[in-house]
């Protein structure tokens, strides 16, 4: 009828079609999160105890961080240590969009990330100083794309499935709090 001239617009051009399914964000099953957390633990898979190197102690710290307060691997990454709050059981985060954002942590972090600070942390950093919680093992900032890489040598490790992403850690994290009864 445009064509024709009858009417000057097309009253279907405003229709839409459909929506499409959404696919459910991956998460981790417990058994396969608790084996993905032992491979910088200090027991190995076992159970049998063994010596964390400052390495393990931090990568525990962040694994445990990741998934405990649901933190993106970015906020994991720009932590300071100024925003750590151990004793309060709370870190504050600069997330998307600079929004800042304080978050309380499970003692199961709370402990592997005190045992990181006052253990792994000073070793790490040797004679330099940083701001950044998370270091290297040179003391620089432990960055986005070295968590990741650790989080799949983890995966590998623990004889998981690969295809896991860090953000997969978030999307346990926050189904669980909704199993847990949150909104």
């Amino acid at each position: 009828l445009t064509v024709t001239g009858r009417i000057e617009s097309d009253p279907a051009s405003v229709l839409q079609g459909p929506k499409a399914a959404k696919t459910l964000p991956k998460v981790i099953r417990a058994d396969d999160l608790a084996r993905l957390l032992r491979i910088h633990g200090p027991r190995e898979l076992d159970g049998t105890p063994r010596d964390q190197t400052p390495e393990d102690m931090r990568d525990l710290a962040v694994l445990e961080l990741l998934y405990a307060c649901g933190a993106r691997v970015s906020e994991a990454s720009g932590l300071k240590t100024a925003d750590v709050d151990l004793e309060r059981r709370q870190v504050k985060v600069l997330g998307k969009g600079s929004k800042e954002r304080i978050i309380p942590i499970h003692e199961l972090a709370v402990q592997a990330m005190a045992d990181y600070a006052s253990i792994a942390r000073p070793k790490l950093l040797g004679a330099k100083a940083s701001d950044r919680f998370f270091v290297s093992s040179r003391g620089n900032p432990y960055s986005t794309d070295a968590i990741r890489k650790m989080f799949k040598r983890a995966l590998r490790e623990a004889g998981l499935d690969e295809g896991l992403s860090p953000h997969a850690m978030r999307h346990t994290f926050a189904t669980d709090m909704l199993s847990g009864g949150a909104d």
